[in-house]
């Protein structure tokens, strides 16, 4: 993987946050597996319930977090890094590639 470009240091709670999904996903997971054992006594019914528990909550839980939408602060930043990445490029910024309507006079 290529490692970003500027001195953006992501913060203690970036960082933590897929942990904080796989977290949620597992506690779920274990409740089933808890209630599925107790209920039918059956480990490979309980195995299956289990991962398939963790599974969905965990792809739920990353659907809804792409769901979000990034408060000012984080469209603020990426607004910074497209301006910084155009200027680097030397992109013009705002304006189409390509032909250009003809300009009346």
């Amino acid at each position: 993987m290529s490692k970003p470009s500027g001195d953006y240091q992501p913060t203690r709670r970036e960082v933590l946050r897929p942990a904080e999904y796989v977290g949620g996903a597992a506690i779920a997971a274990i409740f089933v597996g808890v209630v599925v054992i107790g209920v039918t006594r059956d480990v490979v019914l309980t195995a299956i319930a289990t991962g398939g528990v963790f599974i969905i909550v965990l792809v739920v839980l990353a659907l809804l977090a792409m769901a979000i939408k990034p408060d000012a602060a984080e469209s603020a930043e990426l607004d910074d890094d497209a301006a910084a990445r155009a200027e680097r490029d030397g992109d013009s910024g705002g304006t189409p590639a390509g032909p250009q309507a003809p300009s009346g006079h």
